[in-house]
């Protein structure tokens, strides 16, 4: 038996678009605290993400009208990870979803308990009736963020499988492989997103690449074609 796992974000959806969905619900609540006109203030957010990344977007924005205090800053970093998210499966992701139904499926994913928990609901991803399980890393500390194997290991315990029996699709190969690699879990990388450009060692770098999720079917073995992975 053949166990899928997925990566979240620029994997399954778009991670930009949380982030735009993000910023607007900040460009929103400084209208509502100060009076500032939205699509300004998510302007110069967006710009600052362009040039320097998402470290000091709010301390950007707020110094920019005079509003810069710690407190002002905590307040939309709390609206930002707390808001609802505008944002959908990719076209290919749900597409995969339906074509897997009978593979049993999670989802593994790092970062901010609560931001990740909203995506997920988001996506309906949490209640979908092919996902048997959403595993956010931080929920069992920080040091089993990937690339620790913790995560997997529950889902080969929870499945009675070995390792070789899991595939992992990712997207950043800074983290998402090297740690279950060595474990024998089967590795897949999706180009795209934020890293899609970035070159690692073999250490880091998945057993094969693929462009779309579309690709995933045939990969495992679907459809006649020669399973990859197996022995």
């Amino acid at each position: 038996m053949t166990v899928v796992v997925f990566d979240l974000d620029d994997t399954l959806y778009k991670e930009l678009t949380f982030v735009e969905s993000g910023f607007k619900a900040v460009s929103f609540d400084l209208h509502n605290r100060f009076g500032l006109k939205p699509e300004e203030t998510f302007q110069t957010m967006w710009l600052e993400l362009q040039r320097h990344g998402r470290g000091k977007v709010f301390n950007c924005v707020l110094a920019r009208y005079g509003l810069e205090t710690k407190g002002n800053i905590l307040h939309c970093l709390n609206i930002y990870r707390k808001h609802r998210p505008d944002i959908s499966l990719y076209d290919d992701a749900r597409r995969c979803l339906e074509e897997l139904k009978a593979y049993p499926m999670y989802i593994v994913t790092d970062g901010n308990k609560l931001v990740q928990q909203s995506k997920l609901q988001a996506l309906g991803l949490y209640d979908h009736e092919f996902i048997r399980h959403c595993y956010i890393t931080r929920r069992y500390g920080i040091k089993n963020e990937k690339p620790s194997p913790h995560c997997f290991m529950k889902i080969c315990e929870r499945e009675q499988v070995d390792p070789k029996d899991v595939v992992y699709i990712g997207d950043n190969p800074n983290k998402d492989f090297v740690g279950i690699k060595p474990l024998g879990f089967r590795t897949v990388r999706i180009i795209r997103g934020a890293f899609s450009e970035l070159i690692k060692p073999n250490d880091y770098e998945a057993e094969h690449q693929i462009e779309s999720l579309d690709e995933l079917a045939n990969l495992l073995g679907l459809n006649a074609y020669k399973d990859p992975f197996a022995c």
